[in-house]
């Protein structure tokens, strides 16, 4: 299905590409009508794409939104089967597109959201044929001139600081959006016929600017939801505020007069993503402004200083901008709906409106939820009941950082960044098994990479972004891919570009043998330390970060365990030999026999927690030495891991038998849960992000610890079970695997352990038990432990 020949052309409403030199974005609208005879069953499925997005409609129905992003290699279209829409008569198939100005360099703000890829034209492709129920042909709906088009003169992007990442915020006049356009009875006979501008493909092998490849993963869901409480409010009564909350299903509006403002802010319940939607009826000229928002913050936090307490204390500020939307007047026959055409994320919404020669109805204020639809098939509970919401509030952060990619966060960037995409794939393998999404990361990554062999540091993006070390997560990537799939042929298709980059980490090697400084043509980053100001001590700007050179060693050893699995033995041998002589480097330069640790560069005084847990990981230290060392780590006053780095301080735990360590580690979450948030923070204190998944590191601890579910072969083949109790009385929950859901239940009862196991299907599970007894079991098994002296593990 990649780059085929397709029978549609591209079109838009003037030739392309045209001169856009004031970085204007173009909304552009679409029509093409048909019949269907009154006594037919008609089928139509139908592909589409635009440059740059996209929703569809059917006889007014919002059917789809797209396309998924892509980039400069891959253009993804999407495949929708529209026949429930269809009905005997006039029929329309209207598309709205909204094409971002392309701009090399970038230019923040101005050229709309950095994770959408654009090319300078503009355009529609669709290529749909309308059959009866006897597959009989009835009409080509290919885009072409027979579609019509408009273009809205009364949109506008307003860049931001503040998510200039995203681009911007919309300023719209209505008076440019024709009055019904979407439905069947709209008289499209003004509008102009479409330009087709391209086909899909070129002679002689030239490839199109959209190398068209089918969507990779599910459409995005879309639900209906309404908010549930008013929170603020100015110039109108609490009763009439309240009229935007439908309850009991209230449909009366809220009627403003003539000349008149009013300010409301609404809580959605909980930080969420959705497409706002305002119905109006009246009010021409009116003036709707809607800010989105995650929480309230104190009176003196500014967009460049934040002060967060209790997100939902009111008597703080909101914090964000304003989609601002200039009322149309239809008169009060029709509702007229304004809904920003990008999703947008927020727990809390201030609706300005000020009126002018005519009283305005407010019909409704309401949104639709998007998002990945993530099945979630595992769950958790246990007698902590600060865990069990710590494990609510980080499914429903993963939830909102998942659309078209992983994103680090829905308000401020949506960027797919290597780092948290590493753990978000994690957390999706536990929570539900399902891996499109992540194929398709590891892919996107695949594609980034530069002609050295180095990888971006966040993709899809068009600005081109390299951070060193988070190529080095791709690797991990493919690893804990196949731990969790068993899918050997994913590790072929990559064996090649993962010695490449390890090639360009090897070529970097200083005289001494660990990997030199990178900051002089690259972000040197590896984690938001408090002290760390661009995520890496000022130090390291001119001298290298051992680090660096422990990551390396870890990826070096994963990719050879890779290799050989997959038959490549000779390169398998010598990943391996790089990794002992970057070991033996970094012992002879790094280690302290004052300080008993590793430092983290050369001759400073300098020690963090990341280095002894690399090193721990990458194998430079094993056995009683590798667990005194991370004793140490937890013990000295040193620079402390943030959340997202702790998950590899908890598998660092792990691999050194200190287990029941990581129970007191989960008190940095607790706070979270009297803060009034509803998702995971990016950073402890005063975060910019309140949605950041990398933080949802529960997800998969709690599954791999408390209840204690890891494959032990490949693709769970064969499962390894062993809870750790740690102070827990009980716990209880279900874990996703490719092979099915495995079901843990266990609880004390004095100096006794009680386990319930449920397998699926015919695998075999090594189930162990703290009082170090051993039994492997199929389907369904019971099992009691003595708990010696009530403590585990003795």
């Amino acid at each position: 299905m990649e780059n085929r020949n397709w029978q549609a052309k591209w079109i838009w409403d003037v030739p392309q590409p045209e001169s856009n030199v004031e970085l204007k974005h173009q909304l552009v609208y679409f029509r093409r009508s048909f019949q269907i005879a009154k006594n037919c069953k008609p089928k139509l499925a139908m592909d589409i794409t635009a440059d740059s997005r996209y929703r569809l409609y059917v006889n007014g129905h919002s059917v789809t939104v797209g396309p998924c992003k892509g980039d400069r290699y891959v253009h993804y279209y999407e495949t929708v089967d529209v026949s429930e829409y269809l009905r005997p008569g006039h029929n329309v198939l209207a598309v709205q597109v909204l094409h971002y100005p392309a701009a090399e360099p970038f230019v923040d703000g101005k050229c709309g959201p950095k994770s959408v890829w654009r090319t300078q034209s503009g355009g529609l492709l669709v290529e749909a044929k309308l059959f009866n129920e006897h597959g009989m042909e009835l009409e080509s709906l290919h885009s072409g001139p027979q579609w019509r088009v408009f273009r809205h003169q009364g949109y506008r992007n307003v860049p931001k600081r503040l998510i200039h990442w995203m681009g911007g915020v919309e300023d719209v006049d209505g008076t440019g959006v024709p009055k019904g356009w979407k439905e069947s009875d709209y008289d499209d006979t003004d509008w102009e016929q479409a330009i087709p501008f391209a086909d899909t493909r070129k002679p002689f092998g030239n490839l199109s600017p959209w190398n068209l490849t089918p969507r990779p993963i599910p459409l995005l869901y879309e639900e209906e939801r309404n908010f549930v409480k008013v929170t603020k409010k100015e110039g109108v009564q609490i009763r009439q505020a309240e009229k935007l909350l439908r309850i009991n299903g209230s449909t009366d509006p809220l009627v403003l007069s003539e000349d008149s403002s009013i300010m409301i802010e609404l809580d959605a319940g909980e930080l969420t993503t959705g497409y706002l939607t305002v119905g109006l009826r009246g009010g021409r000229g009116s003036v709707v402004r809607l800010l989105s928002s995650e929480c309230y913050e104190a009176q003196d936090s500014s967009q460049s200083q934040r002060k967060k307490g209790n997100r939902e204390d009111v008597s703080g500020k909101l914090i964000g901008e304003f989609d601002v939307y200039r009322v149309a007047g239809y008169g009060n026959e029709k509702e007229e709906v304004y809904e920003p055409f990008l999703f947008r994320t927020f727990r809390f919404v201030r609706l300005e409106i000020e009126t002018k020669e005519h009283p305005l109805e407010i019909v409704y204020l309401k949104y639709r939820e998007t998002g990945y639809p993530l099945e979630a098939k595992a769950w958790f509970e246990s007698s902590d009941e600060e865990l069990n919401r710590i494990w609510d509030i980080s499914l429903r952060t993963l939830r909102r950082c998942m659309h078209e990619t992983y994103e680090d966060c829905p308000y401020y960037e949506q960027l797919q960044y290597a780092m948290d995409s590493r753990l978000m794939m994690l957390f999706t393998y536990y929570v539900s098994a399902d891996d499109r999404m992540a194929r398709r990361t590891i892919a996107d990554f695949y594609r980034s990479r530069l002609p050295s062999g180095l990888l971006q540091s966040r993709y899809p993006s068009m600005e081109a972004q390299v951070i060193p070390s988070f190529s080095l997560y791709w690797v991990d990537m493919i690893a804990e891919h196949y731990e969790f799939s068993g899918d050997k042929e994913l590790i072929e298709m990559y064996r090649p570009a993962m010695i490449e980059l390890m090639d360009w980490f090897q070529t970097r090697l200083t005289d001494d043998g660990i990997i030199g400084a990178t900051s002089n043509r690259y972000w040197t980053y590896f984690d938001w330390v408090n002290v760390w100001p661009l995520g890496a001590p000022p130090e390291s700007a001119d001298q290298p970060m051992f680090l660096l050179s422990l990551m390396y060693v870890a990826s070096l050893r994963k990719l050879s365990r890779l290799l050989a699995v997959t038959g490549w033995h000779d390169a398998a041998g010598e990943m391996e030999q790089r990794a002992v002589r970057i070991a033996q480097a970094v012992q002879r330069l790094a280690w302290s026999e004052e300080r008993q640790l590793f430092r983290e560069l050369p001759d400073t005084e300098i020690y963090t927690q990341h280095t002894q847990i690399m090193a721990v990981l990458s194998g430079v230290v094993n056995g009683e030495e590798a667990k005194s060392l991370l004793e140490r780590a937890l013990r000295e006053p040193i620079h402390r891991v943030t959340l997202p780095f702790s998950y590899l301080l908890f598998q660092a735990l792990k691999q050194t038998g200190l287990h029941d360590q990581a129970f007191q580690l989960w008190d940095r979450w607790r706070p979270f849960l009297s803060q009034g948030l509803t998702t995971l923070p990016e950073t402890e204190m005063n975060p910019r992000s309140d949605c950041h998944a990398w933080s949802s590191v529960p997800l998969a601890e709690f599954p791999a610890t408390i209840l204690g579910v890891t494959p032990a072969e490949p693709g769970f083949n064969v499962i390894n079970i062993e809870p750790r109790l740690g102070n827990l009385q009980w716990a209880k929950g279900s874990v996703a695997t490719v092979q099915g859901i495995v079901d843990i239940d266990w609880r004390r009862d004095g100096s006794r352990l009680f386990l319930n196991v449920k397998v699926p299907g015919s695998v075999a599970a090594c189930v162990k038990l703290p009082d170090g007894t051993e039994y492997m079991m199929q389907g369904k098994g019971r099992f009691v432990a003595i708990l010696k002296n009530d403590r585990v593990g003795t």
